[in-house]
């Protein structure tokens, strides 16, 4: 079997096709969750606390300066900001994918069978033991 032909059933198999399908969605959620919280949540917040901008807001640990031969050398920052929306995003993330999995869950949870009746042989087998206990 050729490589192609191998890749080819590979490729077809419902598995791959499912794991391609949940990394799309992946990703346009991501997209979607991103613009949800750096356009709805976030504004409202750094409005409640004084008009503060998360994105921008950054810890600076050397600031922007210029070197002997003139070229400016950029400041040295860490994105506080940005490291606060990506902590929501994940947690608005986390929750769908829990939400999602608990729906699949009482989906698919089947009730449990009755136990079968008891055959012939068992019920004399117990009215024998019965009889020999007398």
């Amino acid at each position: 079997m050729g490589m192609i032909s191998e890749f080819k059933e590979f490729a077809m198999r419902g598995n791959a096709m499912d794991l391609a399908l949940g990394v799309v969605i992946g990703a346009a959620f991501g997209k979607i969750v991103t613009a949800l919280v750096d356009n709805v949540i976030m504004p409202p917040i750094g409005l409640l606390i004084g008009g503060v901008d998360f994105s921008d807001w950054s810890w600076t640990l050397k600031q922007a300066t210029v070197d002997a031969a003139g070229n400016a050398v950029p400041e040295v920052s860490i994105g506080i900001g940005v490291f606060i929306n990506a902590i929501i995003q994940f947690v608005i993330i986390a929750f769908a994918i829990f939400m999602v999995v608990k729906a699949m869950n009482r989906l698919s949870r089947k009730e449990a069978p009755p136990p079968a009746a008891p055959t012939e042989e068992v019920l004399l087998l117990r009215d024998i033991r019965d009889s020999l206990q007398r």
